[in-house]
C-alpha cells in the first residue's frame, strides 16, 4: 500500500488523487496562457487554492525543449520574489528547478518541496540540499537530459536508478514522475500513451506517482490543436491516468481537472489489502516480468533468483480459435505437464467435433515451454507455436499496441 505525507498532505492509495496547480513565470513556455506575471502570483495561487489545489508548483524556467534558454540569474530573479510573495498560503509550495543553489534559496524563502525534472542528474549538489532540508522531492525519469528515456521500460530503468541513488543518500520522501511529454525528439506520442495506459507498473517502486499531463504535445498531435485548445484532451488523459494509479495530477487548469479527477476516482476500484496487527497482505497486479524482478530485488531476493523466477509471475490467458481437436488435446496435455491447463469443449475428448476453440492459461514461462515443445511436432502445431510467439511479442510491442498506422 502506497502512503506518504508530503509537506503535511497525505498522498497515496487511501487518499483522493491530489491536484497540483502550476504557476508558470516563464515567458518562454510552450503554453503562453499559463504564464503568470510577477505581480499576479499571489492572486493566481489563491484562485487555484479556492478551486481545490492541494499543492502549488512554481517554476521560472521553461523545460520545453524549443524554449529560449535563460541564465540561472534570470531564473532566480523571477522565482525567489514570487515564492516570498506566497508566504502564508494554505497549501505546500513546490519549487520547479534543477539547480541546487536556487532550490536552497527557494526552500529558505518558503517552498517546501523540490521538483527536479532532471531526477538529480543535472546538478549533483541537489541531493545535498534535499537532504539538508529534509524536504520531499519530485524526481522525473531522466538519464543525460530531462525526460530522455524512450518507452516505459526505459522510464522504469531510469526511475529505479534515480530512486536507488536518492535512498542511498538518505532521501526517502520521494514522488516519482514518468516524464510524460515530448522531452526529446525521440519521444513520440505513442510512448506517452503507453505510459498513461500502464501507469500502474510504477507501483512496484512503492512511491506516489505524479502525472504531468496538462496540454502537452502528445495531446496536440492527436487533436491537431495548439496548447490553448488542449483542455478537453488533457482532461481525458487525466481521467485515464487517475484510473490507472496516478496519485498527483499536475495541471494548469485546477477546477476542470479536479472534476475529471473526482469522476475518475470513483470509477477506480480499491486495491485489495488486508492488515492485522503488524501484518499486511496486498494483492498485486503484475503484468510485466521485469517489474516482477524489480519487486523481488526490492524485498531482498538475489538478482540471479529474480531473473529465474520473473517469467513465473506473469499469467496469460490465450484463446485459440478453430484448431483441430487433435491439436487441442495435445496442447492441453502439454500445458498440464508444465503446471498450466487448457479448457476445451466436452465433445473434443470423444472426437465428436472436428474443430474447437481452446482456452490456454498459465504463466508466461509455462506458455514459453509449451511453444518450445510443440514447435517441433506434427500437423499445424509448429504454426500454432509461431502464432503464440508472435502473440507474446505483440503484447510487449509499443508500436503495435499504440500506433494507429
Amino acid at each position: 500500500m502506497i502512503e506518504k505525507t508530503i509537506a503535511g498532505v497525505k498522498v497515496g492509495d487511501k487518499q483522493p488523487a491530489r491536484v497540483m496547480g502550476v504557476i508558470n513565470l516563464s515567458r518562454e513556455s510552450f503554453y503562453k496562457g499559463s504564464v503568470v506575471s510577477a505581480d499576479s502570483v499571489l492572486d493566481a495561487a489563491i484562485k487555484m487554492i479556492d478551486e481545490g489545489a492541494d499543492f502549488i508548483d512554481i517554476g521560472a524556467r521553461s523545460t520545453w525543449p524549443l524554449a529560449a534558454k535563460i541564465s540561472k540569474e534570470e531564473e532566480r530573479n523571477r522565482l525567489i520574489p514570487a515564492i516570498k510573495n506566497l508566504a502564508g498560503v494554505e497549501v505546500p509550495i513546490s519549487v520547479d528547478t534543477m539547480f541546487f543553489d536556487i532550490a536552497d534559496e527557494a526552500l529558505g524563502a518558503g517552498a517546501q518541496i523540490i521538483n527536479d525534472v532532471s531526477g538529480f542528474t543535472a546538478d549533483a549538489q541537489m541531493i545535498g540540499v534535499a537532504k539538508e532540508h529534509g524536504c520531499p522531492v519530485i524526481l522525473m525519469a531522466s538519464n543525460e537530459v530531462p525526460g530522455d528515456p524512450v518507452g516505459l521500460d526505459a522510464v522504469m530503468d531510469s526511475l529505479e536508478r534515480i530512486i536507488s541513488q536518492a535512498e542511498g543518500n538518505g532521501i526517502d520522501n520521494i514522488i516519482i514522475d514518468p516524464a510524460i511529454g515530448r522531452w526529446t525528439d525521440e519521444k513520440l506520442p505513442i510512448y506517452d500513451y503507453e505510459t498513461i495506459d500502464n501507469l500502474q507498473r510504477l507501483r512496484v517502486f512503492g512511491k506516489p506517482i505524479l502525472a504531468a499531463i496538462s496540454r502537452k504535445s502528445f495531446i496536440g498531435e492527436t487533436l491537431h490543436k495548439p496548447a490553448s485548445e488542449r483542455l478537453y484532451g488533457s482532461l481525458a488523459a487525466t481521467a485515464i491516468a487517475v484510473r490507472n494509479g496516478a496519485h498527483i495530477i499536475r495541471t494548469h487548469d485546477v477546477a476542470p481537472t479536479l472534476d475529471a479527477v473526482k469522476v475518475a476516482q470513483d470509477t477506480k476500484a480499491r486495491i485489495p489489502v488486508v492488515a492485522s496487527g503488524d501484518y499486511e497482505a496486498e494483492l498485486l497486479d503484475i503484468r510485466n516480468k521485469e517489474d516482477a524482478a524489480r519487486l523481488m530485488n526490492s524485498i531482498g531476493a538475489t538478482k540471479a533468483g529474480s531473473q529465474v523466477m520473473k517469467n513465473k509471475t506473469v499469467f496469460l490467458n490465450i484463446l485459440l480459435r478453430n484448431i483441430s481437436t487433435t491439436e487441442a488435446l495435445i496442447i492441453k496435455q502439454e500445458m498440464l505437464a508444465r503446471g498450466g491447463d487448457a479448457a476445451l469443449p466436452r465433445g473434443a475428448v470423444s472426437h465428436e467435433v472436428g474443430r474447437v476453440n481452446l482456452l490456454i492459461f498459465g504463466t508466461q514461462l509455462q506458455v514459453e515451454r509449451l511453444i518450445k515443445k510443440i514447435k517441433s511436432q506434427v500437423r499445424d502445431l509448429p504454426l500454432i507455436a509461431d502464432m503464440l510467439t508472435e502473440l507474446i511479442n505483440r503484447k510487449n510491442d509499443v508500436v503495435f499496441r499504440y500506433s494507429k498506422i
